[in-house]
């Protein structure tokens, strides 16, 4: 006996699309390939009347009204870079009753709760795989695989721009001054690169994959974000020694007393870790749990191509009215984010601050010093080491060893292996 299975209805789209970058145009490409989807961009809204662009000026306006007055237009896609005009976008649009899809995760992540109110009171869908990891559908999988009680812990290169300038300091030796530029020369990073370099961007990632990983909604002010613009030769060169690379990890994980931690720290990785060989604009995402232990995501985190097929499966998604259900975060009720955890770190530092800063350290495995400069590895806590970074007295870079367990902390006092003589820099 045969068994007829009802066909999914799915709706046509068109779509009112703010900006046309390169992400704008790689969604307008990837759209001409994809007739199936039966989504069609009926307008595009751009700010810049001078600019020259890839298709005839009858596909533009100026005028954001001609999009937001449009009845026909039943989905919006917002992907410029000004997120406070994101934010206007994306909230007037849910408002109108228009489903919308944005990859400004700076936007999405300063006003996370807000949004999420906007979707539930308006019965419409906010879809931003685009916002995280590019062409990794990892906010999809935590949503719909993932049961909170299961995962673990979440970690990752999420930023393609740095990722790419640590792989050429690595890879072909530049310094990271000429490793910037040459990532600004092929557009992976901005005149003013801070948001990436300094973490900002990994962080705003960060948050939003933390409320899909466990449920708990943080602000920006809340996680902390060191990111690799004060790397210099010493922990370049400690890492080429010992066989390692660094890359600019964001991370959250579950604590033994329920409670959350979570940041972005530049991370030495090793050989072993499936990180390792995740280099150039790529990005990579470990997932672990406690039954399937770790699972691994990799794919181009920066990109055209890349980053539209991401808006281009949301895209789809809203075709057959799926919108996130945020079960994890109806389900939490006393979950908390905590400082109160240790890391083993390298820190560099000025020789002037080294006295002040061994005192921070639970414990010391190794310090050095040159006529420069110095280094302590060792165990700190997370709170010892928010407090030092903020302090400006202090010309410092911290490096990711690992996270420590409670078993691992030696009980012994403070201990200090003094180095000399052991490494040169060259």
């Amino acid at each position: 006996m045969s068994q007829k299975f009802k066909k999914m209805s799915r709706k046509k789209l068109n779509i009112g699309l703010f900006g046309f970058g390169c992400v704008g145009f790689g969604l307008y490409e990837v759209l001409q390939k994809t007739p199936g989807l039966k989504a069609n961009i009926k307008n595009i809204c751009v700010k810049d009347k001078d600019k020259k662009r890839e298709i005839g000026a009858e596909n533009f306006t100026f005028n954001k009204e001609d999009i937001f007055n449009d009845s026909e237009i039943n989905v919006i896609v917002e992907l410029i870079d000004d997120a406070d005009a994101a934010y206007e976008i994306v909230t007037r649009a849910l408002k109108s009753g228009k489903g919308v899809v944005s990859a400004n995760k700076k936007m999405i992540a300063e006003h996370f709760e807000e949004l999420l109110a906007l979707q539930r009171e308006y019965k419409v869908p906010l879809l931003y795989e685009a916002a995280c990891c590019a062409s990794i559908p990892i906010i999809r999988n935590l949503e719909e695989y993932y049961d909170n009680d299961l995962l673990e812990s979440i970690q990752g290169i999420v930023n393609g721009s740095t990722n790419y300038i640590l792989t050429k300091t690595f890879k072909d030796n530049l310094s990271y001054e000429d490793a910037l530029k040459e990532a600004q020369e092929k557009g992976f990073a901005e005149s003013n690169p801070i948001l990436d370099t300094g973490g900002f961007d990994a962080k705003y990632k960060l948050l939003i994959l933390l409320a899909h990983s466990f449920g708990y909604i943080a602000k920006p002010d809340d996680l902390l974000n060191i990111g690799i613009n004060n790397i210099g030769r010493l922990e370049l060169k400690y890492a080429r020694e010992k066989g390692l690379k660094i890359k600019l990890v964001a991370q959250a994980f579950k604590n033994p007393d329920g409670s959350i931690s979570a940041f972005v720290i530049p991370k030495f990785v090793d050989s072993e870790d499936r990180l390792f060989n995740v280099d150039d604009v790529f990005n990579g995402v470990i997932t672990k749990t406690s039954f399937a232990d770790e699972q691994f995501f990799v794919g181009k985190g920066a990109g055209a191509h890349p980053t539209a097929s991401a808006v281009l499966s949301d895209i789809s998604a809203l075709s057959y009215d799926y919108q996130y259900e945020y079960k994890k975060i109806a389900q939490q009720e006393d979950l908390s984010l905590s400082n109160d955890v240790n890391l083993k770190v390298f820190l560099r530092h000025s020789v002037e601050d080294a006295v002040a800063l061994k005192k921070q350290f639970l414990n010391i495995d190794e310090s050095y010093l040159n006529q420069e400069s110095g280094y302590i590895t060792g165990t700190i806590s997370l709170e010892n080491l928010r407090n030092i970074y903020f302090d400006e007295r202090f010309d410092i870079s911290f490096v990711l060893f690992d996270v420590i367990k409670e078993n691992q902390i030696s009980d012994k006092s403070l201990q200090s292996q003094s180095v000399e003589n052991s490494f040169e820099l060259a």
